[in-house]
């Protein structure tokens, strides 16, 4: 295997190999999550899910009938793809950083778990949701690369569906935890960290 970034094919397919780590990493941690006591209805989780899976799909799937949402907006050049590629590597670093911190009290629902614990250690000492900040720059770091206008309109809706599910999650964390949330919260920004 080579590192040729001479074109932008080769530099997605570097970036196809940072997206397969980070779902290799979720299927070998799946089964270490903790037990549910709460978990969201189904109608909650598809107020964001009927975002998230067109949004991603607009993103990474196949060309669309029509030829405007493919045109490139960028310029096709090894810059625009190199800076892609390093931003999915680092989005998909700090996602992966983010889920290994939060160990068993991961879901892919909005959930709280039995013995839930309030994370605030790693990336979640600046950030109350680094793995969606971190898939988020992994998807602008492949939009880069992958540069069409169906592209970028995805990774927007993605960013919204995030912060629907982000605004749900943080509504169970404090009724939870309370005022140590609340002072989680007024410390670290939701999706990046808090300047002031």
């Amino acid at each position: 295997m080579t590192w040729d970034l001479s074109t932008a094919g080769a530099a997605w397919e570097w970036a196809q190999r940072l997206w397969m780590l980070l779902l290799l990493v979720w299927a070998v941690l799946w089964n270490g999550a903790k037990q549910a006591k709460r978990r969201e209805d189904w109608s909650q989780r598809a107020a964001y899910l009927i975002l998230l899976i067109p949004g991603a799909a607009l993103l990474f799937g196949p060309t669309l009938p029509w030829q405007w949402l493919d045109e490139r907006v960028l310029p096709d050049a090894p810059m625009v793809w190199e800076t892609g590629l390093a931003l999915t590597a680092l989005g998909v670093g700090v996602a992966i950083w983010a889920r290994l911190i939060l160990g068993g009290n991961w879901s892919g629902t909005v959930t709280l778990k039995k013995d839930h614990e309030l994370v605030c250690s790693g990336p979640y000492r600046w950030i109350r949701h680094p793995i969606y900040t971190g898939i988020v720059v992994a998807m602008v770091g492949s939009g880069l690369i992958r540069d069409h206008r169906k592209g970028w309109i995805g990774v927007a809706i993605v960013l919204a569906a995030f912060y629907i599910k982000a605004r749900r999650e943080e509504r169970f964390l404090s009724e939870e935890f309370g005022d140590s949330y609340r002072e989680h919260s007024r410390r670290t920004g939701m999706f990046l960290p808090r300047l002031i």
